[in-house]
């Protein structure tokens, strides 16, 4: 017994690393505010052809797990990990030979963005099937830590590539690693066999567990609609600071070292991750929100008032370690609420609100910048959003999971 417990354990492990490493190949965007400077300053791109690729990559992404999400919990995740990586491979290397602003629409926003989304949902679920549900959080977590990290290779690397081969062949060569690695990567990916158990795994006595939940009966809930609604309004601050954060450390305090924030963004982003997926597992989703929006909202009257190196990485390293956290935390919370069996579709439908962040989150800070040229209102449009998230917490009971 004691051996074919350790088999699933070292098979579901796998599965959570194979998911996390294609996370992390998949996590480009992250130093998309470097790719974007380099297309305003260098091809004469606006700000907003420069911001809209990514806005359009925002609104493809949670679409195609809405899409996509069904389409992996009937045929598995294999199949639509492959998927995903040729798409994004592809788009990327389109990208790079045409370098045209209209066309990245397409190739950047459309397909690397529906590349990534349906990579997204095809990561988790498997990997939190292998394990117990109270653990839910610190698997989901230990996942999406990769996209997180991401920018530690991204960063540097796209830094280095604009600088010397300039942005069409920068964009050229990640396609070309990306498709090239997350390809051998998505063959790892596999659901638990049929009648799989977690004997030998023990849960927290307070635990409650909800029976599976498919999607029409989700919709008809009110918990589905607060959730949206948090993870759009509280991911925008987090979306707006990632994609502009080297122009507003030019901006603000004059320095021009923005891969640096991007670098400190990604490790930061990483570590909520896993630590925001625990530590629900210990006091609650909807308890670790709150915490996560009142930090957030603060911090951004941090970054207004940032005027200095210090206060800028400080305030940076707290917009990704609260914008990671959510990553763990929501999806969690869909698990929670409504069970495992339906999981890929009912997180693709909660993550569309992630879409409404990207809309409004970068492209707030572009147009108020563009106006302004500065991004101070920006910051205060972020600091009410993310008070009303907070607000939206208060509506919910003790209770973890519908019964």
């Amino acid at each position: 017994m004691i051996n074919n417990i350790t088999g699933k354990t070292n098979r579901g492990r796998q599965v959570v690393i194979a998911a996390a490493l294609i996370n992390f190949m998949t996590g480009m965007m992250y130093a998309w505010s470097i790719i974007s400077k380099a297309l305003v300053e260098n091809h004469g791109w606006s700000s907003k052809e420069a911001s809209l690729p990514y806005t359009i990559f925002t609104i493809a992404f949670p679409l195609a797990m809405v899409v996509f999400g069904k389409f992996q919990d009937e045929k598995g995740p294999r199949i639509s990990g492959l998927l995903g990586s040729v798409l994004v491979g592809l788009g990327f290397i389109l990208s790079g030979i045409f370098l045209d602003p209209v066309l990245m629409l397409l190739t950047i926003g459309v397909m690397a963005g529906a590349g990534v989304g349906i990579i997204t949902i095809s990561t988790a679920p498997p990997a939190i099937k292998w394990f117990h549900p109270s653990m839910k959080g610190k698997i989901t977590g230990i996942v999406v830590a990769g996209v997180g990290l991401s920018a530690l290779l991204y960063s540097p690397l796209g830094t280095f590539l604009v600088g010397t081969v300039g942005v069409a062949r920068t964009l050229l060569y990640i396609g070309v690693l990306v498709l090239s690695t997350t390809l051998i990567l998505s063959l790892k990916l596999e659901n638990p066999p049929e009648g799989y158990d977690f004997e030998g795994f023990k849960a927290r006595a307070d635990y409650i567990h909800s029976r599976d939940i498919q999607w029409r009966e989700m919709l008809r809930t009110s918990e589905f609609y607060r959730l949206w609604l948090m993870f759009g309004l509280s991911s925008s601050a987090g979306l707006m600071v990632i994609s502009h954060i080297s122009s507003i450390a030019n901006i603000q305090i004059g320095w021009q070292a923005g891969f640096i924030l991007v670098m400190v963004i990604s490790i930061f982003n990483s570590s909520g991750r896993i630590l925001g997926g625990s530590v629900s597992d210990r006091i609650g989703r909807i308890n670790t929100m709150r915490v996560l929006f009142l930090f957030q909202a603060a911090n951004m009257l941090l970054f207004r008032n940032a005027v200095s190196v210090p206060v800028m990485v400080l305030a940076a390293a707290l917009a990704g370690l609260c914008y990671g956290a959510g990553f763990s935390v929501f999806p969690a919370a869909v698990g929670d609420y409504y069970g495992t069996k339906y999981f890929g579709f009912n997180y693709g439908l909660l993550f569309s609100g992630w879409g409404l962040g990207g809309i409004i989150g970068p492209m707030t800070g572009a147009a108020i910048y563009d106006s302004t040229g500065a991004y101070g209102p920006a910051f205060l449009v972020s600091f009410g959003l993310l008070l009303v998230s907070f607000l939206i917490t208060l509506t919910f009971s003790k209770k973890k999971a519908l019964e």
